[in-house]
Parts: structure tokens; sequence; C-alpha cells
């Protein structure tokens, strides 16, 4: 750790990436699946995705996707109390459970204990996450947290003191939003922005989702690894500075415009696993893919994938292309069944999330307001 902040000091602020590895986990729909208690899950907290961005500036939301696999580890306090964050670029917040929290969701996760921490102070402003589904209740505190090696004094963080009951199967502990800071609940500094404040990192973050592996997935602060991707880095100007957000020219097959006719805007979302847009655009892909619908998915018979078509989405005059072998994954309890990985919101906005994700390393650059897009290796 006090390696890391000596080298980031010695060498120039160009050259200092402070790397987080990011795990591939079971997702918390494989593990209900596996005990045979998806459909109740999926009844009593039904998704809704686009619901994370349906609320006000400074009103932090999220939502319960059953689907997410990658996760970093962090720590907060002196010394350090570990914890697995998903890193999530939909959102702007970091939070995780507290000590103070009994409800059942925190029951599973590790919890913040603050009278461990010599570093620790109480900011005295609550703090409320909405979801879908439910809330997370807390407060705001001060302390040192460390990412990637780095530490990051008077870091403001949440705290959580209640959880929404679905919160219980989320494999990470909390959150770890790298979204714009008005964005933040309680008007918090987003960890990002306060490492390139105290000068740790250059303003610009990477991330690299594989596609099978269980390693090898990395968020990088700082810079950009060439290795991850091949070809030129295409660089998209946001058309809104909350989110990632982009415009997404048109979605396409075989040189036919499918979806996103004359134009749409796409959230670029680490925190969101699918692909996501209006009902009416994806039954469309859905269609052209030969998917049909049973019980909620969009299911394709897995045989089928080699003579699936791409779907292309067009963004600033680039192609983006994904294979049927990047956006359909395996129904683990049904045989030769697959499904889709895309998905409807209920709002005219799209959500590029990990489907897209893994098959383009994406670039996060807060000096001149853009996503860059490289074709992954």
């Amino acid at each position: 750790m006090k390696w890391a902040i000596v080298l980031c000091a010695m060498v120039a602020l160009s050259e200092c990436l402070v790397r987080v590895p990011l795990i591939k986990g079971k997702t918390a729909r494989e593990s209900l699946e596996e005990k045979g208690l998806w459909e109740e899950y999926r009844k009593r907290y039904p998704y809704n995705p686009t619901d994370k961005f349906g609320y006000a500036v400074g009103d932090e939301q999220m939502t319960n996707d059953a689907d997410l696999a990658y996760f970093g580890v962090i720590s907060i306090g002196t010394p350090p109390q570990s914890f697995k964050v998903i890193f999530d670029t939909g959102s702007s917040n970091l939070w995780v459970p507290s000590v103070y929290c009994s409800s059942a969701a925190c029951n599973n996760h590790q919890k913040f204990s603050p009278s461990l921490s010599s570093t620790y102070k109480n900011a005295g402003k609550p703090l409320r996450i909405r979801y879908g589904t439910g809330s997370m209740t807390g407060f705001l505190a001060y302390d040192t947290v460390e990412v990637g090696g780095i530490q990051v004094p008077k870091q403001i963080f949440g705290l959580s003191q209640t959880e929404a009951p679905f919160m219980s199967h989320m494999k990470a502990d909390g959150i770890l939003g790298l979204a714009f800071p008005r964005l933040a609940a309680s008007g918090a500094q987003p960890v990002f922005n306060n490492m390139v404040k105290q000068g740790l990192v250059q303003d610009y973050f990477s991330v690299y989702l594989s596609r099978n592996a269980v390693a090898g997935s990395e968020v990088i602060f700082g810079g950009v690894d060439n290795s991850h991707y091949t070809g030129a880095i295409t660089w998209v100007p946001l058309s809104a500075e909350t989110y990632w957000q982009i415009t997404v020219d048109s979605i396409t097959v075989n040189g036919n415009v499918i979806a996103c006719h004359g134009g749409c805007q796409a959230i670029v979302d680490t925190g969101t696993s699918l692909i996501i847009g209006p009902t009416s655009d994806i039954s469309s892909i859905n269609s052209a893919v030969g998917a049909t619908m049973n019980n909620g998915d969009a299911v394709v018979n897995c045989k089928d994938i080699s003579s699936m078509p791409d779907i292309t989405i067009n963004i600033h005059g680039h192609a983006f292309t994904l294979p049927a072998s990047t956006y359909v994954r395996s129904l683990h309890s049904q045989g030769y069944s697959c499904r889709t990985g895309f998905s409807h919101g209920r709002s005219n906005l799209w959500i590029l999330g990990d489907v897209f994700l893994r098959e383009y390393y994406s670039i996060y650059n807060m000096a001149d307001n853009s996503v860059g897009l490289a074709k992954s290796v």
C-alpha cells in the first residue's frame, strides 16, 4: 500500500495506473436457480432496469439486477476493513453495510465498524438510496478508503442501517459509484473525483470485463492498458454530464435498422448486466434473432447460436458489432434453452451494460467528457 503511493509520487502522473482486479463470480440469479428459488424471487422483486435512472439529480437510486457478475475489493478505515463492491458507472455514491444494520440483507455481508477505525469521522448527514423494490437508508461518514493499493484519505461514504430484503442475495457487500458528482445522494464526493482532486490519478479510468475467465477483469484508474484491446479507440462525446450518456445512431441487423430509429440516448453502465431498451425496440431485436418469450426471458435454442445474426450498434459513425456468442447466455436450469442479453425497461432510454462491455473495452474521460470504446481482446 505505502509502496504504491511512493511509486505514484516518483513517476509522472500519466504513468501511475491504479489497478483493481475484478472477480467474475456466480450471479444472484445463478445461485437462486440452483436452489429452485429464482421464480419466487423474480415475482417478489420485479426488476425494472431503468428505475436506476428515473429520479432527480442528487437522489441516488439502484435496481435489483440479479445478473451482475463482477466485483472488486476495497478497504475502508485504519486498520483496513475489506469489502466486495460493484464498480458502477451508473451511480455516484460509495456505500457499504454498517454494524448498526440489523436487516437480513446486512447479516450475510461484511459490515463496517466505526469503533475499529482510528481515522473514522461521522459526517452528520443521512443517506437514502431508492430502489425499484425498496430502499437503503443510513448515514454518511469520512474515513480512509483504499482502492487498488492507493489510500484516499477523508473520503465520504455511506453506511447502511436498513437494506431492502432483495439485497440479501447480492454477491457484493456494497457499491462504488463512478458517475458524475452531481448525481450523488446528499452531495457526497465520489471516490474517483476525490482521487483526482488529491492528485492521486489523472481524470480518466478504464474498465475491462473478461468474457469467460474468472480472473482478468479490472478497473484501471488514471490509465489505459493497450493489451486489453485491438484496433483504434473511438471517442464518443457525452450527450449529458450526469451519467456516462451518449448518442446511439441506430441498431441494425444485416444493414437494416431494427431499433433506435433516428438515434437514441444510451448510458454506458458497468452496473447493469444486460442491454436495455424500449419495449418495442427490444421486441424487434429479439424477433430478429429468433427469440421467443418464456416467463420473462427472451429464449433461443442454444444449438442455433452459430446461425444467429450479428447485432450492430452504430455509435458516432462507427459500427460496434455483437456476434450471437456474446449476446446469448445459457439458462442453467433449462437444458438447451439459452436467453438473449436484450431486455426492456420502462422508458426510451437505452443502457449498454455488461453484455456490450465484455465485447468493448471502455474508457471514461472526465477531462473532455467522452467515452472511449475499442474492441476487447
